[in-house]
C-alpha cells in the first residue's frame, strides 16, 4: 500500500504539471487564432487545450486524490492520511476555484495558486512515504561483514 500511496501522489503532482501545459496550449491556440482574426465566442469550434484540461481537472485528478485519500488509511505512512486528505480538501477547492473564476476571472488566479499547492501537498506526502520510518528499527549489525547479529 505504501508503493501505491506513493505512486498516487506523483501522479497527482504530475496532474497538476499536465494541466498547466494544456492550459498554455490553450491560451496560446486561442491567442493564434484571434491573430488570425477568428473570435473566440460561445460558438467558436472547441479549444483542445481546454477540453483536456477540463477532463482532467474534473474527472482524472479528482478519482485520483480521492484513490489517495481512501489508500492512504492502509498505508502507514506517518502523517500520511492527513496529508492525502489534505491534497483531497485542495482538489475540492481547486473545483470550486474553477467554477468561481467563469463569474470573476480574476479568482483564476487562486485557481492557479491552488494548483501548485495541490502539486506541493501531493509531492510533500510522496517524499514522506518514500523515507524510512523511524519507529521501525533497523535491523542490529554484525561486526563482521555479510553477517548480521544473532545468526
Amino acid at each position: 500500500m505504501r508503493t501505491l500511496y506513493i505512486w498516487l501522489s506523483r501522479l497527482i503532482a504530475l496532474g497538476v504539471v499536465v494541466q498547466v501545459l494544456v492550459i498554455a496550449w490553450s491560451a496560446f491556440d486561442i491567442q493564434n487564432k484571434a491573430s488570425d482574426g477568428v473570435p473566440f465566442t460561445a460558438d467558436t469550434e472547441a479549444n483542445a487545450g481546454a477540453m483536456l484540461h477540463s477532463v482532467i481537472g474534473m474527472m482524472v485528478i479528482p478519482v485520483l486524490a480521492l484513490l489517495f485519500g481512501i489508500v492512504s488509511l492502509f498505508a502507514k505512512v506517518r502523517g500520511g492520511a492527513a496529508l492525502a486528505w489534505g491534497v483531497v480538501g485542495l482538489v475540492v477547492l481547486q473545483i470550486a476555484l474553477a467554477y468561481a473564476s467563469f463569474a470573476a476571472p480574476v479568482v483564476g488566479t487562486l485557481h492557479a495558486l491552488n494548483a501548485f499547492a495541490v502539486a506541493g501537498l501531493a509531492g510533500m506526502a510522496g517524499a514522506r512515504a518514500n523515507r524510512p520510518d523511524p519507529s521501525v528499527a533497523a535491523p542490529a549489525r554484525s561486526s563482521e561483514p555479510g553477517v548480521t547479529a544473532g545468526a
